[in-house]
């Protein structure tokens, strides 16, 4: 390991993010009742310009009325580019006590748009005298976001999590798509004559942006969360873009309907068997430290001590969700 150490970063349970509008708090209580590990109340996207303040009146009176239980509570914010933007800050934070636990800031594209909201929430921290520390959730939607990312996360030692936004990126970059995650047929590739003819090859075409997300979050100790998959009527579209994220790092994503809360809990708990495996792992590797060796061979395979750091990152997590439960 390098002899820089990756800053330790507040460790949530992050599998499902579940998206409220705040203008429907009707469903508030619904989110609250589901297995979202975190809930996110929308001031943004979701909510029409119109109703913006009555879905803030919303919001201050549930995180000052609801039990929200051990669940973790978010609220994204309008962008900084908007005239939304410093009064949702003001506005929830004044009126309201330390239920809250997340703030999502949409667009980041440098990172004085981190430090800016960072100021305000601080001032209002200190002046308030709140027990709690807001941390921050930041959407790498936008090309300026990406090529920044690095600088971003220095923004504020408040930043938690990396969450992709695929329409918003989508429409930066200028992709010839409208697909919120999930392929298009026109990203493939054509193989060699067969048979059956020159086969077609769908391509993932939010590889490397998200690729390159978790590699600079985890460089610096963050979460790195998947985000929407559109189609909330196609389970077996949403299970793969999944398995494809959590494959690059990512552990968690949104369910912007409560049907996919399920699935990504379940995409994003390890599996019984990948659990045993790590647990013997770590065992097989004690053993041949024992025997004064520094790899050994576990069902016909070498592993040696980064095996074991692969083994006891997926413990921990596991560790994590039991106690949620």
């Amino acid at each position: 390991m390098s002899f820089t150490d990756v800053p330790e970063i507040i460790t949530r349970v992050n599998r499902s993010e579940l998206f409220v509008p705040g203008s429907k708090p009707e469903f508030f209580k619904k989110a609250v009742d589901s297995k979202a590990d975190v809930i996110c109340i929308d001031l943004e996207d979701a909510v029409a310009p119109p109703d913006k303040d009555q879905a803030k009146k919303n919001i201050i009176e549930a995180l000052n009325e609801m039990d929200f239980g051990k669940k973790t509570i978010s609220i994204r914010i309008n962008g900084l580019d908007t005239n939304f933007c410093y009064r949702d800050v003001i506005d929830v934070m004044e009126n309201t006590g330390d239920r809250l636990d997340l703030i999502m800031i949409p667009k980041v594209g440098v990172p004085a748009d981190v430090y800016a909201i960072d100021m305000l929430v601080t001032q209002i921290e200190n002046k308030f005298a709140k027990k709690k520390k807001i941390g921050f959730e930041l959407i790498v939607e936008t090309a300026m976001g990406i090529v920044n990312l690095d600088s971003i996360c220095t923004g504020s030692k408040r930043i938690e999590s990396l969450h992709f936004g695929y329409a918003d990126y989508a429409a930066s970059v200028r992709m010839r798509t409208t697909n919120v995650g999930g392929p298009n047929e026109d990203y493939a590739i054509l193989t060699h004559e067969t048979p059956e003819g020159r086969l077609v090859h769908w391509n993932d075409l939010w590889h490397s942006p998200i690729s390159k997300m978790a590699t600079i979050g985890r460089a610096h100790g963050l979460r790195i969360i998947d985000g929407p998959f559109g189609d909330f009527s196609d389970p077996d579209g949403y299970n793969a873009q999944g398995k494809r994220t959590a494959i690059l790092g990512c552990e968690g994503k949104w369910a912007i309907h409560p049907n996919q809360v399920e699935l990504a809990n379940n995409l994003f708990t390890p599996k019984t068997t990948t659990i045993e495996r790590a647990k013997k792992i770590i065992t097989a590797m004690q053993e041949a430290e024992d025997s004064h060796q520094g790899a050994a061979t576990l069902d016909g395979k070498l592993i040696d001590a980064a095996s074991v750091r692969q083994a006891q990152q997926l413990i921990t997590q596991q560790e994590l969700i039991d106690s949620m439960n």
